[in-house]
């Protein structure tokens, strides 16, 4: 039961290994649903955070893996699903960034601002 449950995040695991594929999987994704997520802002600058070079290793991995999770193609609860659709990925993001958030600084937050403030087609 336990491997049945844990299954769910090998793929992100794997997918945030690839940083690439991961930001440029992201950005479609995000285009997608934006409009849709209640949590926007703070998943940018969850984003900009995991992509600073200054950000510690370890910070990088947790908020890879949460990411990886919102851009895959299948989780827990499928995407589609109108107001439950999300949650998952709510939940994910939300306990990787009550991890790390000392990490995520004002300056990710502000970028974070800055995107959703140019349209999310243009960042």
């Amino acid at each position: 039961m336990a491997r049945e449950f844990s299954a769910g995040f090998e793929p992100a695991a794997r997918l945030a290994e690839d940083r690439e594929s991961v930001r440029r999987r992201f950005w479609i994704k995000l285009k997608q649903v934006a409009a849709k997520l209640p949590f926007t802002e703070d998943l940018l600058a969850a984003y900009y955070c995991a992509f600073d070079k200054r950000t510690p290793r370890h910070v990088q991995v947790a908020l890879l893996g949460a990411i990886a999770y919102f851009i895959l193609p299948f989780d827990f609860i499928p995407d589609m699903m109108p107001v439950l659709g999300f949650t998952d990925d709510a939940a994910v993001l939300a306990t990787a960034i009550r991890l790390v958030a000392t990490h995520i600084t004002e300056d990710h937050r502000e970028a974070a601002r800055a995107a959703l403030q140019r349209g999310i087609e243009e960042a």
